[in-house]
């Protein structure tokens, strides 16, 4: 496509939009790929509804639990930032402005053929859908790609509404959301990008919160993509990725009734008090598991694996391996509760179970986790999660296993977590989570860099970045490692709640144009009734080191 930006229109109800697309505004106004070009606006019918307090109740009365439900949410839960707060869209921009009538159906808005034709001398690329309601007719067709507009569910599973409730009374692990392109198929929009973001399993608000921010980023880089493919490009694209029939197999959601409400209410909160009591008597904690092999392999039978328990007053997680001259140092991330900040210790292992006692080998005043371990050039390396800190930190290892020296800043102004490098024909590639916006979740999405060297600051982002936006599959765990020909990703299932469990990711393209990989084992926390979570591999040698999250008496 030509240098010149998209032009992009926005078709709202009012100038007063919610922070969650306030900030999209923000982001499209700040790139160098889009313009805001028009505003259409949907005329006010203030004054039309005059229902008081009674009435509404009375509209409602067969979901009036749920509503009441929502009351209480907005007083006891108040996520910041909220993805809800009113903001004044005049704030941003000045832009033509087309205000228009619709014809209004039960469920749907048509604009009037005068109408279209004044919004298409504005020649729009894109529309992006903020107000109204079902959009049917010429609308969908007066810009060069479409009206762009959210789902707020996984529509594979949820279609209709209300948005991030369902998942949340039914107990679903993950909450999805999907960018499509509008059609007259009311359910066959073109999906542009999804996103699954895990379920909070007790507040609809902050369930909502969450994955509202995290699904905000989808529009600006599907238009980034646009501008850079040009359209042709872009849209083939897209009819190829929407090619296969998608069947819907569940209901369509409506509001709870209030025995749905009830039901899934009691479930909820007995859930949240029984959570209550066992706090009272136990508490969890991260220990290490470890397995030798006979031969330098992988254990794969984790029933089989022995504890390394720490004190009561400390965790110890992210197990990482070094082996020297027969001797395996085991470095992973220690956390005195007292203290609240992570730092990497290390402790010595052999064949028959002896450790030694952890020492520490790498403090600051920020949080320190997550010690990836790299060789280069004959040198030894370590990356700790750093993203207190904002920035990728490369440490060198100065006289094994104790003194480490900062030897480079890989990336700054970045809240990337589990950061896990592999060096693959000729290129060194950087996986990481990063939380782009505020009030998401750093275990969401999982992005890309690549280049030429590992103590670089010059990194070069994957264009498919993020690489996976998918909360059950996205988070690494582990170093990758091969595996019969094939690269494997250990990744984190945090789905049903953080280091729930991990997948074992095949990866199938890793080039500089493209990535791709598929699922091909699901690990979960059931060899022993004690676990909750396990959240991290890996294997060195004959060693292989895992963690996992247990509950003990206090």
């Amino acid at each position: 496509m030509a240098a010149n930006k998209l032009k992009i229109g926005i078709l709202i109800n009012d100038y007063r939009i919610p922070l969650w697309e306030y900030r999209m505004v923000q982001n499209i106004l700040a790139s160098d790929h889009s313009e805001v070009a028009l505003i259409v606006r949907k005329k006010s019918m203030a004054g039309t509804n005059k229902d008081g307090k009674l009435k509404t109740l009375w509209k409602v009365r067969n979901s009036l639990l749920y509503f009441l439900h929502g009351k209480l949410e907005n007083k006891l839960f108040k996520p910041r930032p909220n993805a809800f707060q009113a903001k004044d869209l005049k704030e941003l921009i000045e832009c033509p402005e087309i205000v228009v009538s619709p014809k209004e159906t039960k469920f749907s808005d048509i604009i009037g053929a005068e109408d279209i034709s004044k919004i298409r001398e504005h020649n729009i690329d894109v529309f992006i859908r903020f107000g109204f309601r079902i959009l049917r007719g010429e609308i969908l067709k007066s810009s060069k790609f479409g009206v762009w507009s959210y789902h707020h569910g996984d529509n594979d599973i949820n279609r209709g509404g209300p948005p991030g409730v369902w998942e949340v009374y039914e107990g679903w692990h993950n909450t999805g959301a999907v960018l499509q392109i509008l059609t007259e198929d009311l359910d066959g929009g073109l999906t542009l990008a999804k996103t699954r973001a895990s379920t909070d399993s007790v507040s609809i608000n902050r369930n909502k919160n969450n994955y509202y921010w995290s699904a905000t980023s989808l529009i600006t880089r599907k238009l980034a993509e646009l501008h850079k493919k040009g359209g042709t490009v872009f849209m083939d694209e897209v009819l190829r990725d929407n090619a296969k029939p998608q069947i819907y197999y569940n209901r369509l959601f409506v509001a709870p009734t209030n025995g749905e409400a009830l039901k899934a209410l009691l479930k909820i909160y007995t859930g949240v008090f029984k959570g209550w009591v066992k706090r009272i008597f136990f508490f969890n904690q991260w220990i290490l598991m470890y397995s030798f092999e006979k031969k330098e392999q992988l254990s794969k039978s984790f029933f089989r694996f022995k504890r390394i328990v720490p004190p009561k007053d400390r965790f110890w997680a992210d197990p990482f391996i070094f082996e020297k001259d027969g001797k395996y140092y085991v470095f992973f991330e220690e956390l005195i509760y007292k203290n609240g900040l992570g730092n990497i210790s290390v402790l010595e292992l052999d064949e028959k179970g002896n450790y030694s006692e952890p020492k520490i080998v790498l403090e600051k005043d920020y949080h320190l986790s997550y010690p990836f371990l790299i060789e280069d050039n004959g040198n030894l390396y370590m990356i700790p999660e750093t993203a207190e800190n904002k920035q990728i930190e490369l440490y060198k290892c100065d006289q094994l296993p104790l003194k480490w020296s900062l030897e480079k800043v890989l990336m700054k102004d970045v809240q990337a977590v589990d950061t896990t490098i592999i060096s693959h024909e000729n290129t060194y590639w950087l996986f990481c989570n990063i939380k782009e916006n505020e009030g998401s979740s750093t275990s969401n999405e999982l992005f890309l860099f690549y280049a030429d060297n590992l103590v670089t600051n010059n990194w070069t982002p994957h264009p498919k970045n993020p690489i996976v936006s998918d909360v059950s599959s996205s988070r690494p765990a582990g170093k990758i490692f091969e595996y019969n020909g094939h690269l494997i990703r250990p990744s984190q299932n945090c789905a049903k709640h953080y280091g729930h469990g991990m997948q074992l990711q095949m990866i199938k393209v890793l080039t500089k144009e493209d990535y791709q990989e598929i699922n091909l084992q699901s690990i979960y926390p059931n060899w022993e009734k004690d676990l909750v979570s396990t959240h991290t591999i890996n294997q060195t040698g004959k060693l292989t080191v895992i963690d996992a999250l247990v509950k003990r008496r206090k």
